[in-house]
């Protein structure tokens, strides 16, 4: 009996000391999974994990764009953007401010002058630029917007500009109303400022930062987080599990990774630019200033048939340019018949039985915000979301529709967005069945300004294959892309974001969806061709034109 009491005190005291062992194990093991610096495991672009990056804490800067894993078609396509995008600069040393280009003695002029123009010919303005001493510049360079006008008219069209790598610059108009048209040109950075543009793109990511809170019980504390991560402190590694979408914050010193409760912006970094590189950076100096004519800065344009019009655009093949103009501030698409939404009813009986989802920046979220203003019966869903973050969720239970904003995950210079709110498109999409009654809306652009162009590049790549993936399983989807926008510029704001930026990736935006089966509101040209003055967020008439593009996808005419 003694002997059986004693084997099983034996038994139990070799359990209870294996149970304790485990028990360390498993500790020990949380806690090396907590640490979470970018040791832990890395994600390729196809979702897929990567063994090979596991090599450790970061070194000065990690950035995950760097550490991409690319199929030969995706590199291939990347490097066939960034050489597409390669801004001719020439390498010629540091300028001197009164060497750069001085926008109020550069001048242009009319070429193809005549008595008058029928629509749809092409008019030709031949730009030349000269420094700050009047001397006409040899080397190409500069960031030029250009547009032709009527004011009465309320018409308005933008031109397209070829560099000839001398300090002259030829600009191509599509004349498409009559009446008399006013050419304008503007200077929004010269060659030096771009210079400047792009030494920060490459080598300061990070100059706009964002944070993070983390939180257990009473003890809190806030990191800078970012794609890109100066400095070798152990990291928190958010690595999206199925896009590979890279995002890392700074580890904190007694809170572990998973008690991180939101996202904000933090900043914007100051002191980037010496002196000198100031000066090219001036309001009402050398940032959207405006070019004058040597000559007559107008043409007389006359009606013309709607046959030497049709011939006139089949000769441009399917790259119609411009996509579109004004008149009568209503925007007129040049491939097809836009419908007008100036009635709620109209808007209602378009969207009825519909889900829409709305994702993306604050750009689309000014759909959302237009839409509940304008139609009575969609009425908000109080979500008690954060004011201009989201998500936000309108109603209009009569007509079945249901109205939802979203927007994408980081980088986003929000105020506090929670971290279970954030959210990748991508991610979203998939969880999308579609069909005839769903329609997607997107624009994800503005907060990708300050980044290397991979980053974006990696984004969209991530969408297209979330859109193709639900355009093949439910084919009657409608998918819409809302692109890039001008806006207002000063000394600062060119540094983050510059229409220079801006214009770079709506680029990618354009070319990346070529072909995938999805809508375009090019609303680019739509504020660039508008007489009001660019804004981020752009007025609400050019807003109502947005929206009545985007219905008219949703809503065609029937033929």
């Amino acid at each position: 009996m003694w002997i059986s009491f004693f084997k099983l005190r034996l038994f139990c005291c070799l359990l209870a000391v294996l149970m304790v062992v485990v028990l360390v194990i498993n500790v020990t093991q949380v806690e090396y999974l907590d640490h979470e610096t970018v040791a832990a495991t890395f994600i390729d672009s196809s979702g897929q994990f990567d063994s090979s990056q596991m090599t450790g804490i970061s070194r000065n800067p990690y950035c995950g764009y760097e550490h991409q894993t690319l199929s030969s078609r995706e590199r291939m396509e990347e490097d066939s953007l960034l050489a597409a995008l390669q801004w001719q600069v020439p390498d010629v040393g540091p300028v001197p401010f009164l060497k750069s280009t001085d926008p109020s003695s550069s001048y242009f002029v009319i070429l193809n002058s005549a008595a008058f123009f029928k629509v749809g010919s092409q008019l030709e303005v031949l730009v030349h630029v000269q420094d700050f001493q009047r001397k006409p510049k040899k080397y190409g360079g500069d960031y030029l917007q250009a547009r032709i006008h009527s004011p009465k008219l309320q018409a308005g069209a933008v031109g397209r500009v070829v560099d000839y790598q001398n300090g002259f610059y030829k600009v191509f108009f599509t004349l498409l109303w009559p009446g008399k048209v006013k050419v304008s040109i503007s200077l929004v950075h010269p060659t030096e400022g771009i210079r400047v543009l792009q030494h920060l793109q490459e080598e300061k990511p990070h100059r706009v930062y964002f944070k993070s809170l983390f939180r257990s019980g009473r003890i809190s504390e806030t990191t800078e987080c970012n794609v890109c991560l100066p400095g070798s402190l152990p990291l928190c590694n958010f690595t999206d599990l199925y896009t590979g979408e890279p995002w890392f914050c700074f580890k904190p010193k007694k809170l572990p990774c998973s008690s991180r409760i939101n996202h904000f912006k933090g900043g914007y970094l100051k002191g980037l630019l010496t002196t000198a590189e100031n000066a090219f950076f001036q309001s009402g100096v050398n940032i959207k200033m405006p070019i004058n004519s040597s000559g007559p800065d107008w043409v007389t344009v006359i009606p013309t048939s709607i046959k030497e019009m049709k011939n006139s655009e089949l000769s441009q093949g399917s790259g119609i340019f411009p996509s579109g103009y004004y008149y009568k501030d209503q925007w007129r698409p040049r491939k097809f018949k836009m419908r007008q939404f100036n009635d709620p009813d109209n808007i209602t009986e378009c969207l009825q039985r519909k889900v829409v989802y709305l994702f993306g920046d604050s750009t689309i979220r000014q759909w959302f915000e237009y839409l509940t203003a304008f139609v009575p019966d969609l009425v908000e869903f109080n979500l008690g979301s954060p004011k201009n973050v989201g998500p936000f969720l309108a109603v209009d239970q009569k007509h079945n529709i249901l109205l939802k904003y979203r927007c994408h995950g980081p980088p986003i210079r929000f105020t506090t967005v929670f971290s279970s709110e954030l959210r990748y498109v991508a991610n979203e999409l998939n969880g999308i069945v579609g069909g005839k009654n769903t329609v997607v809306a997107i624009a994800i652009w503005s907060h990708f300004s300050t980044f290397p162009l991979e980053v974006y590049i990696r984004r969209l790549r991530n969408i297209r294959r979330a859109v193709v993936q639900l355009l093949d399983r439910s084919p009657k989807t409608v998918v819409v892309i809302r692109t890039a926008n001008p806006q207002e510029l000063g000394p600062e704001v060119s540094l983050f974001n510059s229409d220079w930026y801006n214009f770079q990736l709506d680029t990618i935006l354009r070319k990346m969806f070529s072909g995938v089966g999805v809508y375009l509101v090019d609303a680019w040209e739509m504020t660039l061709a508008h007489y009001l003055p660019h804004k981020l967020h752009p007025d609400e008439v050019i807003v109502k034109n947005q929206l009545d593009m985007f219905l008219s996808f949703v809503c065609p005419l029937e033929t």
